[in-house]
């Protein structure tokens, strides 16, 4: 089993959502990637990398998860601070316009998620992979029609949806071969 890695991000002040509502977010420790097939002990379907991000988690199995490896699902404006940072980055890795070498989306080679090392170059400032493409992340927000956020976009999504500041929502019980999640732990 491959360990996890944590980085730590530092709090402040999400100028949250579409309306830029300031929201205090604390500083929190995260996964540095998506969590993977080895990190939490499982084995990956058939074709599909151990080092690739765990999905086919429903938003109560991510929890679960989240919970074994010592921490929880990210809030979504945690999520956001983290994606775009204290400079407001239109990407994670800052705001320069996609390339297959930043993120894997629809228009990279793969089609399907790939080792969470694969795209160095999508890095945030603070050292995380994937915050854009791969994967979806469940976070603890909730939404009507008992949904959940999801962010960061997946190997289908468009370029558009990699930007720190989009959300979408998934049904909680959906488990998909889209949607991953990271862990943060509280400080």
């Amino acid at each position: 089993m491959q360990l996890l890695s944590w980085a730590l991000v530092a709090g402040g002040v999400c100028p949250y959502g579409d309306r830029a509502r300031p929201r205090s977010v604390p500083p929190l420790a995260w996964t540095r990637t998506p969590v993977t097939w080895s990190q939490c002990g499982r084995t990956p379907p058939p074709g599909v990398s151990p080092s690739a991000p765990v999905t086919g988690l429903t938003f109560q199995d991510a929890e679960v998860l989240a919970a074994q490896i010592g921490g929880r699902l990210p809030a979504s404006v945690e999520w956001e601070w983290m994606a775009i940072g204290a400079s407001l980055r239109r990407y994670p890795w800052g705001d320069q316009e996609w390339t297959p070498a930043r993120a894997n989306l629809r228009g990279s080679r793969y089609g399907q998620p790939t080792p969470v090392d694969l795209h160095p170059a999508g890095a945030t400032p603070d050292g995380l992979r994937d915050v854009a493409g791969n994967v979806w992340e469940w976070t603890s927000t909730l939404v009507l029609g008992d949904g959940a956020v999801i962010r960061g976009a997946s190997y289908r999504s468009l370029p558009l949806y990699a930007r720190g500041k989009f959300l979408n929502a998934a049904p909680r019980d959906r488990a998909s071969a889209g949607i991953g999640v990271r862990v943060v732990r509280d400080l």
